[in-house]
């Protein structure tokens, strides 16, 4: 009987202890997690549909879909790229924007895509840059990088870009050209072999001055 005591007291004292272990390494792991460095949702194979006032604007197509609600700026992360499309009010897609990864800072309300970026506004325009921002605040799209814009009419090149966030009126802040397009190749969807030659190149500053930007590009093909 003594024995069969003892033996009951070593396993009870043996289970508190292995108890107390289990909660000690449980406390250790939460004391390594840093709420500031993890997401606090992520969702694969998004796609999604955006409302303002009821009004649907837009639609966001993408692998992955991470929040990150508790570091000191939050913002949304789509690593493995985005696409998106805006609609009119009737629900006509009028633009897209494709790129290889994206961040939207929630608080600021700015777009940060980067990689291949492609932007595409009815009825054939086409924008193409390695870097672009896009604030809701403002209503503006801007990039410091090298932009490529093609349109009805014209191709153009440059360094810098600002617009607002229709496209409908735009300008390139250090052009390095501006070439026509041949309009029956541009209707037929066809290329010609032979580069264009530009109407426009960019005009070197004098020492000093400040640099010379492209004239602000009206579009009045507003949807």
């Amino acid at each position: 009987m003594r024995k069969s005591s003892l033996l009951l007291i070593a396993l009870f004292v043996a289970l508190i202890v292995s108890t107390g272990c289990r909660e000690e390494r449980k406390i250790d792991v939460a004391a390594k997690l840093n709420p500031k460095t993890m997401a606090t949702m992520t969702t694969k194979n998004v796609a999604t549909f955006i409302s303002d006032s009821g009004v649907v604007q837009y639609k966001i197509v993408a692998p992955i879909w991470k929040v990150y609600d508790e570091v000191d700026t939050p913002y949304w992360s789509f690593p493995q790229g985005l696409y998106l499309q805006k609609y009119d009010r009737s629900f006509q897609v009028i633009a897209t924007v494709a790129a290889d990864s994206a961040r939207f800072f929630s608080q600021e309300k700015v777009w940060r895509l980067d990689g291949h970026v492609e932007m595409t506004k009815v009825p054939k325009d086409l924008f193409q840059t390695e870097q672009l921002y896009w604030d809701q605040r403002r209503r503006i799209l801007y990039s410091d990088s090298f932009i490529h814009i093609e349109t009805s009419t014209h191709t153009l090149e440059g360094i810098g870009f600002e617009s607002d966030e229709r496209l409908t009126s735009y300008r390139i802040i250090k052009p390095q050209g501006i070439f026509p397009v041949n309009s029956q190749d541009f209707a037929a969807g066809g290329t010609s072999s032979t580069a264009p030659s530009p109407v426009a190149s960019p005009v070197t500053a004098a020492p000093g001055a400040p640099p010379q930007s492209s004239p602000i590009i009206p579009n009045n093909s507003t949807p």
